[in-house]
């Protein structure tokens, strides 16, 4: 008999759409239940966790270089800009072994400066690939260099798909050729969105 009206009072507790109680109340009304203090945990780190996303705290006003740190980091400019409205952006090293590390180690050997045209080649492949060696777009644009279609990376190596040294090398070797150097395909880039 008890066993019976145990049976009755679950499926009434588990009924759809019985409002006596939620399922968050069944689980607590089990003895000992681990199942109700792992989603209490989990409910808790999930609060802080979106508590933190949506926290933002400004530790410093961002420093920007001053006309005079710009002519003087690109010799033969005034204040940065160069003739055809070209602005050289500078910008610090980035992280060694990441992708921006290989193509600012990678622009000497096609004659840039790397303290001259980095800035401008990073903030370029920020806005076409993010410096993901497998961003690709409707178009067909793949890689760091979004080279459409990505295959004309062959050119640079087989592993053109996987390896962002092969992306880089081929995209830089394409701005040379197109445009001179980076600073001349980012000022292109910002008139068109494209380059």
């Amino acid at each position: 008999m008890i066993a019976v009206t145990g049976v009755a009072v679950g499926i009434k507790v588990f009924a759809p759409g019985s409002s006596a109680f939620s399922a968050v109340r069944a689980i607590e009304m089990v003895p000992g239940s681990r199942t109700m203090a792992t989603l209490e945990a989990e409910r808790t780190q999930l609060i802080a966790m979106t508590t933190a996303a949506r926290t933002l705290t400004v530790v410093a006003k961002p420093k920007l270089a001053s006309p005079a740190e710009v002519a003087a980091a690109n010799p033969g400019t005034t204040g940065g800009a160069a003739g055809g409205g070209i602005v050289y952006v500078t910008s610090t090293p980035p992280d060694p072994g990441s992708a921006q590390s290989i193509a600012y180690n990678m622009l000497a050997s096609f004659g840039f400066s790397p303290t001259t045209f980095f800035g401008c080649l990073k903030d370029m492949w920020d806005r076409e690939s993010g410096w993901r060696y497998d961003a690709e777009n409707a178009s067909g644009a793949y890689g760091i260099p979004q080279a459409l279609p990505g295959s004309k990376m062959a050119s640079a190596g087989a592993d053109w798909q996987t390896n962002p040294a092969t992306q880089i090398k081929w995209g830089l070797g394409y701005i040379k050729a197109i445009y001179g150097d980076p600073c001349k395909a980012w000022a292109f880039w910002q008139a068109n969105h494209y380059y």
